[in-house]
């Protein structure tokens, strides 16, 4: 069940850039190894709900629900643009730059989380990615629908931590220029920024 050809399809989904990954990026970057960890953890589990609904079959009500998709989108969309800003704003939780101290761990894992929830997208996804890779035999189609989610959420949280301990790595050579930081929080927001309209424009 657990096939080459799964592995390979979700690694490169989970490689493909996203909301959690520039999360994770920016609190590597922000406030170094330790953030960047608990960042990844956070958007990892962020990511349970949506399987969740995807096993149990919620995926779909979400799906054919116009009104329930558009809450927990738009929920999404704010919550995405209240990034953005805090990338801008001047001592906001999510800016980068040479004097921030670090956070509670638990509030940087929670913020992450909240960007995977509120992403309706994502259960959906789901009920669409694993099916495919599932024995066909319906007895055993939760058990094996949990399997492949859980390795999915593994290799989430693998790639996620490379990501981070990249971002930390490199804060050293970025928090003494001025120019840079400014650069890289204007970046972080107009992505964030651009997710949040990207969103806006789904469709169930």
């Amino acid at each position: 069940m657990i096939t080459t050809q799964f592995l390979l399809t979700a690694l490169v989904v989970v490689l493909a850039p996203g909301t959690g990954v520039i999360y994770t990026l920016a609190m590597g970057l922000g406030q170094g190894r330790r953030a960047a960890l608990w960042a990844a953890l956070g958007c990892t589990f962020g990511i349970v709900p949506h399987l969740a609904a995807a096993t149990l079959g919620l995926a779909a009500v979400l799906h054919t629900s116009a009104l329930l998709f558009q809450i927990v989108k738009f929920a999404g969309v704010a919550y995405l643009l209240y990034l953005a800003w805090q990338m801008l704003k001047s001592g906001g939780t999510l800016s980068v730059n040479g004097t921030q101290t670090a956070q509670n761990g638990w509030r940087t894992a929670r913020r992450g989380a909240l960007i995977n929830i509120l992403n309706p997208k994502l259960s959906v996804f789901f009920l669409a990615l694993l099916p495919p890779f599932l024995s066909g035999n319906p007895a055993t189609v939760t058990i094996e629908m949990t399997l492949l989610g859980t390795v999915f959420m593994a290799l989430t949280f693998a790639v996620f931590i490379l990501y981070g301990l990249f971002a930390a790595r490199a804060r050293d050579a970025i928090l003494g220029s001025e120019r840079v930081l400014k650069w890289l929080n204007r970046s972080f927001a107009a992505i964030f920024a651009g997710l949040a309209g990207k969103l806006a424009l789904e469709r169930a």
